[in-house]
């Protein structure tokens, strides 16, 4: 994980209105869930990505997991928030905690359903997934 040099003031209300529109563009055909999310980096990029399942639902894409994987594509990895905008309200699934624990222990969650938006339940990814696995091997360029 990288360690910026500034910290972006944290922005939750853009962050789950931003979540709250990507929502609707899911493609939930199976489960009917739509789910939208948006990423925040310490820079203060905001990154977006909805639930795309699939008829073979073991290929189906998480929101939260496209959303980290469009700051990764832009070349950001230093992520400091995700609000996750589900109806009813949800955490983040235990593949999407593990895969957000990869980019820092201390990065905030917040999860919230359009159709009461005041509510708003918050963690950190350590709260959610206190012993996520970590690999203590050679770096991945090394072996």
């Amino acid at each position: 994980m990288q360690t910026p040099a500034m910290t972006a003031e944290l922005d939750w209300s853009s962050l789950i209105s931003a979540a709250i529109a990507i929502r609707k563009r899911a493609y939930a055909p199976y489960s009917g869930f739509a789910v939208g999310a948006a990423v925040q980096t310490a820079g203060g990029q905001v990154f977006v990505g909805c639930n795309v399942e699939n008829a073979s639902y073991g290929l189906s894409l998480c929101a939260e997991r496209s959303a980290i994987v469009q700051a990764v594509s832009a070349g950001q990895r230093d992520l400091i928030a995700i609000a996750v905008a589900a109806s009813p309200l949800a955490t983040p699934c235990g593949a999407c905690r593990q895969f957000i624990a990869e980019f820092g222990q201390q990065i905030r969650i917040a999860a919230v359903d359009p159709a009461v938006p005041a509510i708003v339940r918050q963690w950190s990814i350590s709260d959610l997934l206190p012993e996520c696995f970590r690999f203590d091997g050679p770096p991945v360029a090394q072996r």
